[in-house]
């Protein structure tokens, strides 16, 4: 949808879908958000379709379906007074810190990435699968994904962590699904192990495009299913195909959605853990309840939910200064001490800047 449309059209037509979800709604009894969004979901992604004249994901669809799906929540949790995270999702842990998990795309330069190791940061999202020249050749991304995975190595590879496992910063390598065969991949992993990047990396995203029905399981990297998991059916397929990792989004493909996912791979030792789509303060506060749920990653000894905001947004302090809740951190881990978890990070407070803006915006009195 993206690259036809462009970016405004795309999100015009995506909001066009949320719109529409809240119409659909409209007078409806539930008995949790979950039973309304599997109830309105096809209706969304038919609609969805003939917005975008194409046969879109269910990820595009959850995408639209976030605002909605939240909302539900919050009202559900005041109208059986739960306004308590645990009320919706207990989760297998309490992580008292969570690392943030910072992104580092190409051109990001390794004396920063270094920095940012100096500075506290114990975990990396690097990305990979880069096309240097433009032209498709796999071979040149091989080359160019080594160079690039050696160069940051050698730049972290003595930089000691209390929160790691090996007391090293650890790497979390995203493929985007760029890599067109297990051959090529068994090629990157083997160098990974020759020379020791393999030991510091706690986990490997999506190496293949979502078609490509590739068995993983037999290599010596935990490998995340992202993009390929648009719903518990496609969780439990990644699974089969030696998938070890789910990767969640509360914030990309809604709490309902993602709660079934987790409760599966839970119940079939795969690991989970929160990442984020660059989204606001508000909503890292949700992703953040969820991640501190969740057991840590193997090769971590706290928490892990990523968070690039802060990268992206002009104003990010600005917008984190509106929560209602202020939470104890210094960009690179969150402490999730007992304050937090009583309050469950705010979610369930509507920020005063918010209610303030739609009252003046809708002049309504008072729409709590």
């Amino acid at each position: 949808v993206f690259s036809t449309y462009g970016e405004d059209e795309s999100n015009k037509m995506m909001f066009s879908v949320t719109e529409y979800a809240a119409k659909l709604i409209s007078g409806k009894s539930f008995e949790t958000p979950k039973d309304l969004i599997k109830e309105i979901f096809d209706e969304c992604k038919e609609y969805s379709k003939q917005v975008t004249k194409m046969d879109v994901t269910d990820t595009f669809v959850l995408n639209a379906l976030v605002p909605v799906d939240f909302a539900l929540w919050q009202l559900w949790a005041r109208a059986n007074n739960a306004c308590d995270f645990d009320k919706i999702y207990k989760g297998e842990d309490k992580n008292v810190k969570l690392a943030n998990i910072p992104l580092i795309t190409y051109g990001v330069p390794v004396q920063q990435v270094q920095q940012m190791a100096k500075d506290g940061v114990c975990i990396f999202k690097i990305k990979i699968g880069s096309d240097p020249e433009g032209d498709g050749d796999q071979q040149k991304m091989l080359a160019w994904d080594k160079a690039r995975m050696l160069a940051i190595h050698n730049a972290l590879k003595d930089t000691e962590t209390p929160y790691t496992e090996c007391g090293k910063a650890v790497y979390y390598f995203d493929a985007n699904g760029r890599y067109e065969s297990k051959e090529l991949l068994k090629e990157l992993v083997d160098y990974m192990v020759e020379t020791g990047i393999a030991d510091q990396t706690v986990l490997f995203e999506e190496p293949f495009a979502p078609e490509k029905e590739i068995y993983v399981g037999d290599l010596p990297i935990i490998f995340a299913a992202d993009e390929s998991a648009h719903s518990l059916k496609d969780v439990k397929h990644r699974i089969e195909l030696g998938y070890k990792a789910i990767t969640l989004k509360p914030i990309a493909k809604t709490l309902s959605v993602t709660i079934d996912m987790a409760d599966y791979a839970n119940q079939n030792g795969v690991q989970c853990f929160c990442a984020d789509l660059t989204v606001n303060p508000v909503m890292v506060e949700w992703n953040k309840n969820f991640a501190a749920r969740l057991k840590p990653l193997k090769g971590m000894k706290i928490g892990v939910v990523e968070s690039n905001g802060a990268q992206n947004y002009i104003k990010w302090q600005e917008m984190k200064d509106r929560l209602p809740f202020k939470s104890n951190d210094n960009g690179n881990i969150y402490n999730l001490d007992e304050d937090f978890y009583n309050v469950s990070g705010g979610v369930f407070d509507a920020p005063e800047y918010y209610i303030n803006y739609m009252k003046n915006y809708n002049n309504i009195e008072d729409f709590r």
